[in-house]
């Protein structure tokens, strides 16, 4: 807490630049949540007619309150919009715009729905340490694909006639060794044999999550880059790490083909440089698009389906139940896109693993 302080050059009992620095927030998350004040008003004189008599120590809880939690916050929730609104009605007038009730996420735009906020706080001295929804989610994918293959291989094997848990487990192992032996080439099928478990695991844990964000109310973990790029960034580590074990030095001719003009080998092994680096972002970059805009485009047509749905117009059907009609459409199609990036993420790391581990006789293999 002190060093949040200390980041905003606040001293140890100076309440007014605290509260100078709560207005600011205030006022920007106005803005963002679009409420406008009544003109005889102003943000200096909401938040200091709702915290101008708070002890030091209550204002620097309420300044960590909105800042790490913003407008998901317990302030901002059931304190400030709450006096937005009594303002309002002292005036006789209906507020500008829809605000949250106290203790509910309200979605304003279809990028709210991406919004990471957290569910349990931990201070910990000057460290602050949450447990955010984002972690709720993966951890929930990694107990489902854990109970999942604990039920079917609990006897060791599943049962001769299996059913259709088991019969998903399989379809999933052979899908996924099918890929391997089809992409990997010119190694032996113990040392496949290495890769298969890793690649199982990540192709897994993505077809269980990225369907996750289609349950209403959910929230999609690979909509983030930063957690896309994570993991896209330690598989690129990972695979430069084999082709080094396997290749040694010789890994770096990997950057040069055979045959090439001397004159070009600079830029050459420049520009192979500049794509193989590229494929710790390109996979993220990938993933993390198709989920982000499918799900924002979901978001909108639903919206606007709704919207439709309230009109009464001539053209019931046409204009009302029709945009009903291609959201079902479009979340289907959207469901598709999510299970299919899975498969696509899946085949790109064993094609990156078999330029790794073959260099350039990738090529050869694939006619």
């Amino acid at each position: 807490m002190n060093l949040l302080l200390k980041m905003y050059g606040i001293a140890p009992g100076n309440t007014e630049a605290l509260l100078f620095e709560i207005t600011k927030m205030v006022e920007s998350y106005m803005q963002q949540a679009e409420l406008a004040l009544p003109p005889a008003y102003d943000v200096t004189w909401f938040c200091n007619q709702f915290l101008g008599v708070d002890s030091f120590p209550s204002l620097r809880d309420t300044f960590a309150d909105l800042h790490f939690k913003g407008r998901q916050s317990f302030t901002w929730n059931a304190g400030f919009v709450n006096f937005y609104n009594e303002i309002w009605r002292a005036e006789d007038s209906p507020p500008g715009s829809v605000v949250s009730a106290s203790n509910q996420l309200f979605l304003e735009t279809p990028l709210d729905q991406f919004v990471i906020y957290p569910i349990i706080d931990l201070h910990v001295g000057n460290f602050y340490f949450t447990f955010t929804i984002s972690v709720l989610y993966m951890l929930l994918t990694v107990v489902l694909v854990v109970f999942l293959f604990f039920v079917v291989t609990k006897k060791g094997g599943g049962k001769s006639v299996p059913n259709a848990w088991q019969s998903l487990v399989e379809l999933i192992y052979d899908f996924v060794l099918n890929l391997v032996n089809e992409q990997i080439g010119g190694l032996s099928g113990n040392v496949k044999q290495k890769f298969f478990p890793r690649i199982s695991v990540t192709f897994t844990f993505s077809l269980f999550r990225n369907p996750q964000g289609m349950i209403p109310f959910s929230f999609t973990v690979t909509s983030h880059f930063l957690i896309t790029l994570a993991l896209s960034f330690s598989i690129f580590i990972g695979i430069t790490i084999v082709g080094f074990q396997r290749h040694g030095l010789h890994f770096f001719s990997f950057l040069l083909p055979a045959g090439v003009p001397l004159p070009l080998a600079p830029f050459l092994v420049l520009l192979e440089l500049i794509s193989y680096c590229f494929r710790a972002l390109s996979l993220g970059i990938r993933l993390f698009a198709n989920m982000m805009a499918g799900h924002s485009l979901v978001k909108i047509l639903s919206g606007f389906a709704w919207t439709m749905l309230f009109l009464n117009n001539i053209f019931y059907f046409i204009g009302d139940l029709g945009p009903l009609f291609i959201v079902l459409a479009l979340t289907g199609l959207e469901l598709g896109v999510a299970i299919s990036q899975a498969h696509v993420s899946t085949i790109s790391i064993c094609i990156y693993l078999n330029d790794a581990t073959n260099l350039h006789q990738n090529e050869s293999f694939h006619n």
